[in-house]
């Protein structure tokens, strides 16, 4: 097995910083980013994961939530109101799948972890539109610039922190006002990385949010990229 490459590719990842502010929708280059610049943060996000009680159970029932994702008649039959209902909804309503980042991500050349790092790894990938139905943030540039923030306040990735610093420079006041904002919900809430997906999915989304702190969606005006099929 290959051992991961926790170096940090700067030059690799300007690069495709680089790519991505010609094209903000082009996930691919996002992976890249996130590859090139991980360094040691997966591994000890795993680590802590490992420890939590939801990680235990995950680990142990070797769950693979992207087929639980990929099951829509499941999704439909869940109560309206419900996390999995509404995150149907929204893949519908937006016309993505669980599938659209496994490709994403599968354009970037992957270590071979062992099954339980690769377990974790696929996870924090699929989680990630489920991310956005509990925190309310959208899938345009300032949702998605908010919920990197997010993330980066719970467990911090380079990579991630450098996609946001661009989004932040090169996206304005509101957008900055709105990174900011994120980080401090981040800092104030609990870690969604490591929330039992599985067990949230069928109750009501404000019992979700009320389970985690995140309190009531923000409110705000979604921005667009021009290429962003949204912006039609």
């Amino acid at each position: 097995m290959d051992q991961p490459d926790t170096r940090l590719h700067f030059r690799t990842a300007w690069q495709a910083l680089g790519r991505l502010r010609e094209d903000p929708d082009n996930t691919d280059e996002v992976f890249v980013i996130i590859k090139a610049l991980s360094g040691k943060s997966g591994e000890r996000q795993f680590r802590k994961f490992r420890k939590t009680e939801a990680g235990q159970r995950i680990l142990a029932e070797k769950r693979n939530l992207l087929e639980t994702l990929q099951n829509r008649e499941y999704l439909a039959s869940l109560p309206e109101g419900s996390l999995g209902h509404e995150y149907f909804l929204f893949t519908a309503r937006e016309k993505i799948s669980a599938d659209g980042l496994v490709d994403a991500s599968e354009s970037v050349d992957r270590f071979e972890a062992d099954e339980d790092r690769t377990r974790f790894f696929n996870r924090l990938r699929d989680c990630h539109d489920l991310q956005h139905v509990t925190t309310g943030w959208g899938r345009d540039l300032l949702g998605e610039a908010s919920i990197l923030s997010y993330g980066i306040a719970q467990g911090w990735n380079h990579g991630i922190a450098l996609i946001v610093a661009m989004a932040g420079w090169t996206g304005g006041p509101e957008m900055r006002a709105m990174i900011r904002r994120a980080w401090r919900r981040g800092k104030q809430t609990k870690n969604l990385d490591y929330a039992d997906w599985e067990r949230l999915l069928p109750l009501p989304l404000s019992e979700v949010r009320n389970e985690f702190g995140l309190g009531e969606p923000p409110v705000y005006e979604p921005f667009w990229s021009e290429g962003a099929p949204a912006a039609a």
